[in-house]
């Protein structure tokens, strides 16, 4: 998890092995979030599949949607990515999960994404969270420190609530 891995050949992108394991992701990814990279599964691979689906949206209420600006993208995969920030409008919510089971933490992220990908709000923060994973880099590396909490703890205190700025990390 720690490693930037290596970027996939376009004869590996098309073969068979990648071909199932993109498949194999996404049933384990639609089990436990929105977003699985390649190396959180034990494999040095500049590979992730992400979908937000409108499913799992329906219980939040709409302020959450609308303060995390959370629109379901479709299922797509993710390839040898590089992140490219379009501006510092910067938003702050909890991450965490499958990197760290059981804790979470806010972490401050672009709100804009453009490259041959434009992503904005939520989309634009699991972009660049799984493409973290990709170089090596965890949640717990850009989260405000202050705000590590156990999910036990951030479901009690925290779940459903606007994050405010942190003064620091």
């Amino acid at each position: 998890m720690r490693q930037a891995a290596p970027p996939l050949t376009r004869q590996e992108m098309l073969g068979d092995k990648i071909q199932r394991l993109i498949h194999d992701m996404r049933e384990t990814m639609r089990d436990a979030g929105v977003g699985l990279a390649a190396p959180q599964i034990g494999l040095s691979l500049q590979l992730a599949v992400i979908e937000d689906r409108e499913e799992s949206l329906k219980d939040l209420p709409p302020r959450e949607l609308a303060d995390k600006d959370r629109r379901p993208p479709p299922f797509h995969v993710i390839i040898n990515p590089q992140i490219a920030s379009t501006g510092d409008d910067e938003a702050s919510f909890y991450e965490g999960r499958l990197s760290l089971a059981g804790f979470s933490a806010v972490v401050g992220r672009t709100r804009r994404e453009s490259r041959s990908v434009e992503a904005s709000g939520w989309y634009a923060r699991i972009l660049q969270h799984e493409i973290d994973h990709l170089h090596g880099t965890l949640y717990l590396d850009r989260m405000h420190t202050r705000t590590f909490t156990s999910i036990d703890n951030w479901n009690r205190f925290w779940k459903g609530k606007p994050i405010g700025k942190p003064s620091s990390r």
